[in-house]
């Protein structure tokens, strides 16, 4: 397995969006979340989940990451990934507070890891790996989720602590 900075993400995007679907899929529907889908598509409906997720993608790959990361397996796919978003002035950042809207906050977005690959530390290692980066470029790494996920429990065990609920998510920040 090895992590690989994206240097062109709007490029990635098909790849990403079945990637993004196998992650749907095994976790039933659960992540991504879908909260802007009035209906969302099952879980064996490819076409229906790219058609409300792959623009929601373009945006993200295109006007909101400042940095993307992919872990590829042996074979080239991708496996996990993870996201910085850290030049947060001028970004459509809605679901930020605005507490923590400065130029010290880093943000872990777009962490996920392929199902089939679950309990093999693969999720620890990208996520050491964005902690770092962000603290290398001087930025205090924090997580904004919902609380229902398991993600949430995941990234406490993982050393980060609630600073805040916000709307409907929750924002942790690595300790």
């Amino acid at each position: 397995m090895r992590i690989e900075r994206v240097d062109k993400p709007p490029e990635l995007k098909d790849e990403l969006t079945g990637f993004v679907f196998r992650v749907y899929r095994g976790t039933g529907g659960a992540y991504p979340a879908l909260e802007w889908v009035e209906e969302k598509p099952s879980t064996g409906d490819f076409e229906g989940f790219k058609r409300v997720y792959e623009p929601f993608l373009e945006f993200r790959l295109g006007k909101e990451f400042d940095e993307l990361y992919v872990l590829r397996d042996e074979e080239g796919r991708i496996t996990g990934t993870v996201a910085l978003v850290y030049n947060l002035e001028g970004k459509d950042v809605w679901w930020v507070p605005e507490e923590i809207k400065d130029e010290g906050t880093g943000l872990i977005e777009f962490f996920m890891v392929d199902p089939e690959y679950k309990g093999r530390g693969y999720g620890s290692m990208l996520l050491e790996f964005a902690v770092e980066r962000l603290r290398k470029i001087g930025k205090i790494p924090y997580v904004i989720t919902f609380p229902e996920l398991e993600a949430y429990s995941y990234y406490m065990r993982k050393g980060f602590v609630k600073v805040m609920d916000y709307r409907e998510f929750v924002v942790l920040k690595k300790a």
